[in-house]
């Protein structure tokens, strides 16, 4: 199997290309990234298993048709991948997370490319009513990012067919250790300020839900996307668990009782943040029964710990350090590598 992978030199690229490797026999995998956090490493030096048979950089905005040639799957993770991103750049993010989705998926079935799988995202959910999020909940964004997951979901579905088959995973918020990992993400947020202050501080009241989802089995949910046998042409399916379901509140307090108890501050002053919600997982549990997640919360916060601990060092100001993906965008641009709507500029580019 063929797979080209969008947006690999990210936080999940070196985690899929070694699940992918491991689970699907023959597999060749191309890499297709605009190269941003190429140089984010946690860990110096990655294995074999890690990385693309073959890298592509490019801007998704001007994605090369050819490259498509005898692929047999596309996985599309490549995205400005964040509400902060989303809204300081909210133009690149409708170009690349909206249009350079469509653009992509149109291309892919011109080029006769039978399977597209789309990383879209829970967020979309976006306002908490009270109920479990289904597949068949109304969708209400609340930023850009989850806009855009909206919007490319949509037009997508458009395209899907006999000869093309779609997949959008919804996924739950990502968390878990990676070779290049991000600490702009709640939960490795609350170990990584275990790791450098001593105590977790949450800047909402704690009363918002997230739905969590651990890196590799995030990767178990692409591997069944990308090789499943269900005949529908679409999916529009939620990747997740329902045991993953947590409050902030609550899920900082499990990590502090995991790190011998360290104090949480939540601040009870802050205004509630809207973007709230629990998510039913039931559809991806039918579908995907040898896929559904295996990581537990303990297991993930002690991972982390265990990776982190030689990279955050007590005192560290993580949040400008190129484990926070805005920071290294805000870095780039100011080195003049970058233009305001996130493309090299030419001068610069290697």
């Amino acid at each position: 199997m063929k797979i080209l992978i969008t947006g690999n030199l990210g936080y999940l690229g070196p985690v899929v290309c070694r699940h992918l490797r491991a689970t699907i026999p023959g597999v060749h995998i191309t890499g297709f990234d605009t190269g941003y956090f190429a140089d984010c490493w946690t860990v110096k030096k990655f294995a074999k298993e890690e990385e693309p048979h073959k890298q592509v950089i490019g801007d998704l905005r001007n994605f090369p048709a050819p490259l498509l040639g005898g692929i047999d799957a596309v996985l599309h993770l490549a995205a400005i991948s964040n509400d902060p991103m989303g809204k300081q750049f909210e133009q690149a993010t409708k170009e690349v997370n909206f249009e350079g989705t469509v653009k992509l998926a149109k291309l892919a079935k011109e080029q006769g490319v039978p399977r597209f799988v789309f990383a879209s995202s829970c967020s979309v959910y976006g306002l908490d009513d009270g109920t479990l999020k289904s597949e068949r909940s109304d969708i209400h964004p609340l930023s850009a990012y989850a806009e855009s997951k909206m919007n490319a979901e949509r037009e997508i579905e458009k395209l899907a067919g006999k000869y093309f088959r779609v997949t959008a995973l919804r996924f739950a918020t990502a968390c878990g250790f990676s070779p290049r990992c991000r600490l702009d993400l709640v939960l490795n947020d609350f170990v990584a300020s275990a790791l450098s202050t001593g105590e977790i501080t949450l800047l909402s009241d704690g009363t918002p839900w997230r739905p969590l989802i651990h890196v590799l089995d995030m990767a178990r949910a692409m591997e069944w996307a990308l090789t499943r046998d269900s005949d529908a042409a679409f999916l529009a399916v939620n990747a997740g668990s329902a045991d993953w379901n947590y409050q902030m509140k609550d899920l900082a307090e499990a990590v502090a009782d995991q790190m011998d108890g360290i104090p949480v501050k939540v601040n009870e002053a802050a205004a509630p943040d809207k973007r709230s919600y629990k998510v039913d997982f039931s559809v991806f549990r039918k579908l995907a029964p040898k896929h559904q997640p295996v990581w537990t919360l303990e297991k993930a916060v002690s991972e982390l710990v265990d990776g982190l601990r030689p990279v955050v060092a007590k005192g560290m100001d993580f949040r400008h350090s190129s484990f926070v993906r805005l920071h290294v965008l805000s870095e780039l641009m100011g080195a003049k590598r970058l233009d305001a709507g996130l493309r090299w500029l030419k001068a610069l580019v290697a």
